[in-house]
């Protein structure tokens, strides 16, 4: 198969050595391109890709722009507006996005029905998890630092408690789906700074929650987990998220029925054990 990877800048991506992981596991031999498309050259570009690749992944900012040259949409990528997957033999587009968040959740032994969670950030990470974890049973509380996104995704989505301040209250589980500790940039929750960088939130209310998730996979422990960590909180980074979503897009290439046994098997292969 000839697959790709497509977002603005994916020199660095970690899709090509994943999927071809993932692919030699499932007896598949492929070849993986990273394929970087300068925003303006996107629309001229993208009809390409269709006889270029079998089927291809999409990234930033290409989530939205890919979906005017599919014939069809299906699944999560309807609701989310947004695609990561795409079968090109068929120009069909799919997200496994939020199947990769719930996977990550599911196969660290966190159960969401019937939990408090607040979701910080409501971007599209925290858009998709936000869907999922109200589809699943959790009680969603979720701030966003734009008040007029909170609006449209509430709007849209319909399904959580919006929140006009994040005040220190007893969550099950926080979720930081903000680019907050990944990057010298400020995300869209309040961030409060420490010696060792930058948080989200501040520790009064990491003290208060059971679990914190940090969808940020690079560093592999982010300043959020290192304080939840200190207090005793079980964490979770968004390294497994990566990697389930890309084994959902692969099981869609391969029309192969998804396993969370094997694709828990196959990251704990993947990672070297270390999960």
């Amino acid at each position: 198969m000839k697959l790709a990877v497509i977002g603005k800048d994916v020199s660095a991506s970690r899709s090509p050595a994943m999927h071809t992981f993932l692919l030699s596991k499932m007896g598949q031999t492929c070849s993986y391109e990273a394929v970087s498309i300068p925003p303006e050259r996107f629309a001229a570009e993208a009809p390409a890709l269709f006889s270029r690749f079998d089927a291809f992944n999409v990234t930033i900012p290409f989530k939205g722009e890919i979906m005017p040259h599919l014939a069809r949409i299906c699944g999560d990528a309807e609701v989310f507006g947004a695609v990561n997957t795409v079968d090109a033999r068929t120009r069909t587009g799919y997200n496994t996005d939020g199947q990769g968040f719930m996977l990550m959740l599911e196969n660290a032994g966190v159960q969401v029905a019937g939990t408090r969670v607040v979701v910080l950030g409501a971007g599209g990470a925290g858009r998709s998890c936000i869907y999922k974890l109200a589809e699943a049973g959790a009680h969603v509380f979720v701030y966003e630092r734009s008040a007029e996104r909170l609006a449209s995704v509430a709007r849209e989505l319909g399904n959580f408690t919006p929140l006009g301040t994040v005040l220190p209250e007893t969550y099950d589980v926080i979720f930081n789906c903000t680019g907050i500790g990944m990057h010298d940039t400020v995300g869209k929750t309040p961030s409060v700074r420490t010696p060792r960088g930058e948080l989200p939130v501040g520790e009064e209310l990491l003290r208060l929650c059971g679990t914190a998730v940090d969808l940020i996979y690079e560093p592999r422990q982010s300043e959020f987990l290192r304080i939840a960590a200190s207090l005793g909180k079980k964490t979770i980074n968004g390294d497994a998220m990566l990697f389930y979503q890309a084994y959902y897009s692969d099981c869609i290439y391969l029309n192969r029925t998804p396993s969370a046994d094997e694709a828990k098997a196959f990251y704990r292969q993947y990672s070297g054990g270390n999960v």
